[in-house]
């Protein structure tokens, strides 16, 4: 028997490893650049409004740098007696610091650790407490810190911490302080508000993120749907053109016989004129099966892909299934009743098909109306409807007819024609939509 080679189930999660792996190596190298791009001191990043708080929270800020300013200086007054003026004047700064990181988070970051060193070389070599920094201190870096790092990169956040601890060891190796010490407290301080603060940017990155993808998606739904009625309008219209192609090439056919005796450069011409028609109908359908592509099966069940396209002479048929779908609907037509072309008759009829779909869809009980108006430069169609009677329960299928796209079908119809379209609610809470399709009366036909 054949010996079966053992499956090598670490594959995957070699690939995994190796991926993380890089991921982790290009990170290392792109550190250095985001570090010199995030701490540069002039760059300035405001901090945006709470989203619910406001400048509330601003507010908060400063009124906790006062407070911290004030226990700092007492702090050092009680045990200097007095203090000097250059710890007076390295405490205003580091009070200022937070203030300064509302706008300028890396201007303040470098303005506080350089309160932070000086601070703690004056006082550690001058007596033994709890240093190198004072609480005060401490909460007001760390307060710059949690500002910085929901503004820079994690990689700028983990160095800002770096060097704020290379201020508190600096003073401490050459000047060892008796007792306690607050290295480790501001260390563990710095630490995780450095920590939170990348988790929130984090979070915010992740959530504006995710607002743009919805945008794009929604976008590109848009646009599919757009793409899906221009296909489904070009495959109806296919029918009206396969037939302008399908006379033309009979009339070239016939004529020859229709003239007593044609020369031969007539026969010629017409012979060409149907053999052009023939081709132009042969890549026509091409064109049509292209364009139906996945939604041929549909077509076909639906019984659509041979049946006659609709025109207005088919809108009592439509309004009965209206009304069977539980919409009361009248109809109503001004004007003189002239043929149209084909394109503006089935243009016309989906108006008023997906108009009515959409009252029976979203306003169950209501009163629709259709008008139609034939005027020398074309046709008005109007459909509306009055308030709904009760909720709209789940969307029904379409009266008659395949679901179309709405308001985005009725205007790429419009507009394919050079016509307007109009769509509102009315005063009285329902809805219309009115549809203006040229057609310009022929002069010979009289006034």
């Amino acid at each position: 028997m054949p010996r079966l080679l053992p499956r090598n189930d670490d594959t995957s999660g070699g690939n995994a490893a190796v991926k993380d792996t890089a991921r982790w190596e290009s990170a290392l190298r792109a550190a250095p650049g985001v570090i010199r791009a995030d701490l540069r001191p002039g760059r300035r990043d405001p901090l945006p409004r709470h989203r619910h708080l406001g400048r509330l929270a601003h507010g908060h800020i400063v009124l906790f740098c006062v407070l911290m300013g004030i226990w700092d200086m007492n702090l050092y007054e009680g045990l200097m007696e007095p203090a000097p003026g250059g710890v007076t004047l390295l405490v205003l700064v580091q009070s200022a610091a937070p203030v300064l990181a509302l706008t300028r988070p890396t201007a303040a970051l470098w303005a506080s650790s350089v309160a932070l060193a000086l601070t703690a070389t004056l006082t550690s070599a001058v007596f033994g407490g709890p240093w190198p920094w004072s609480v005060p201190g401490i909460c007001l870096h760390a307060v710059v810190l949690l500002l910085l790092s929901l503004r820079v990169r994690p990689a700028a956040a983990v160095a800002a911490v770096g060097l704020s601890l290379l201020t508190g060891i600096g003073a401490v190796v050459p000047h060892p302080v008796p007792g306690p010490i607050t290295l480790p407290l501001g260390a563990l301080t710095f630490v995780t508000v450095t920590v939170i603060g990348c988790s929130l940017r984090a979070a915010r990155v992740s959530r504006t993120r995710l607002v743009e993808q919805e945008e794009l998606t929604a976008e590109e739904r848009a646009r599919r749907a757009l793409l899906e009625e221009r296909g489904r309008i070009a495959r109806e219209l296919h029918d009206v053109v396969a037939h302008h192609m399908s006379v033309i090439s009979i009339q070239a056919q016939v004529a020859p016989h229709l003239v007593a005796d044609p020369s031969p450069e007539l026969r010629e011409n017409l012979a060409g004129i149907r053999q052009n028609a023939v081709d132009a109908l042969t890549e026509l359908r091409r064109v049509l099966g292209v364009l139906r592509g996945d939604g041929a099966a549909g077509d076909a069940a639906a019984g659509v892909r041979h049946a006659p396209q609709p025109t207005l002479e088919r809108l009592g048929e439509l309004l009965a299934n209206v009304r069977a779908a539980g919409l009361d609907v009248t109809a109503e037509t001004r004007g003189g009743r002239r043929p149209l072309s084909p394109g503006t008759e089935l243009s016309a009829y989906r108006i008023v098909q997906e108009a009515l779909s959409n009252a029976v869809r979203h306003a169950p009980g209501a009163r629709a109306t259709v008008r139609t108006h034939y005027h020398r430069d074309g046709l008005t169609v109007r459909i509306t409807n009055t308030a709904p009677a009760r909720p709209p329960g789940p969307a029904p299928a379409g009266p008659g007819g395949e679901p179309g796209h709405g308001l985005l079908g009725m205007r790429e119809r419009t507009a394919m024609l050079g016509g307007e379209l109009a769509a509102g609610p009315t005063p009285d809470g329902g809805w219309e939509v009115t549809a203006t399709l040229p057609a310009p009366l022929d002069p010979k036909d009289g006034p």
